[in-house]
């Protein structure tokens, strides 16, 4: 099957393991040379959450023929390598004498065998006494179109001078407040790095940091893996576009609560 998975670059690997740690299925191990390799595809997600912590870029997401990600030889890996604790974090999977995730605020993921763990079905409770039943409709703080990046252009007036802010399309289902919160006062693009074809953003985005002279840069993104890809694409755009400016990360939960 053709799918994403990681891929080193064996010569800029400087062996300093942190990979190794990031990559919660156990995926990748340093070999007697002190270099990164793959374990076995099957422990590989794909999702890449070993990117954020290489200092050397050796590391990256392909797309290829390859073993599909197996949750469950991952988990029994990580079980028989790290032990019962380490293994409840492998994606996709709760495991056979694993407790149920319990994350932020009472929410309650349901294990499965297989599957990306953004997609993972979990019931998000209502928080007591939030509200007498009326429904109050807040003003919108959107003050552009288009916002999808594949429709905006890097040469829009309306991004000239501004603060802007580069979203996932998720953030504004899961943050109540997203209007208030992140959005007032910025210019907004939206994206999505796991189910957009992302070809060809990078370079978009740096364009349009390099035009527009931004007074500010926000990405906001969940707290799902995947989500982190958008991040790194962002970063990448900034570094392209030879452009001097902060890159605020703003991340939200599932369960809606800002975390950073």
């Amino acid at each position: 099957m053709k799918r994403k998975i990681i891929e080193i670059e064996r010569d800029l690997c400087d062996g300093c393991g942190l990979c190794t740690t990031a990559c919660a299925e156990g995926a990748l191990a340093l070999d007697e040379a002190n270099k990164a390799v793959l374990v076995k595809e099957i422990y590989c997600d794909g999702l890449g959450a070993c990117l954020d912590v290489c200092p050397t870029g050796a590391l990256k997401v392909v797309e290829r023929e390859g073993e599909g990600y197996d949750a469950g030889e991952a988990y029994e890996h990580v079980l028989k390598t790290r032990g019962q604790e380490a293994a409840k974090h492998v994606h996709g999977i709760g495991g056979p004498d694993a407790d149920e995730h319990h994350g932020a605020a009472g929410q309650q993921r349901m294990p499965s065998k297989g599957g990306c763990p953004g997609s993972a079905a979990c019931d998000i409770p209502a928080e007591s006494g939030g509200g007498d039943g009326k429904v109050v409709s807040g003003a919108s703080e959107l003050r552009q179109w288009p916002i999808q990046l594949h429709l905006v252009s890097p040469y829009a007036p309306y991004f000239k001078g501004s603060d802007l802010l580069i979203a996932a399309d998720c953030t504004a289902f899961a943050l109540g407040s997203f209007h208030s919160n992140l959005l007032r006062g910025k210019k907004l693009v939206i994206a999505c790095p796991k189910l957009d074809e992302t070809e060809g953003y990078v370079e978009k985005l740096a364009e349009l940091i390099k035009q527009n002279n931004l007074r500010s840069l926000t990405v906001a993104i969940m707290t799902v893996p995947c989500c982190s890809g958008l991040y790194r694409i962002v970063e990448r755009a900034v570094e392209l576009s030879g452009v001097k400016i902060g890159l605020q990360r703003k991340v939200v939960p599932i369960d809606g609560q800002l975390a950073s």
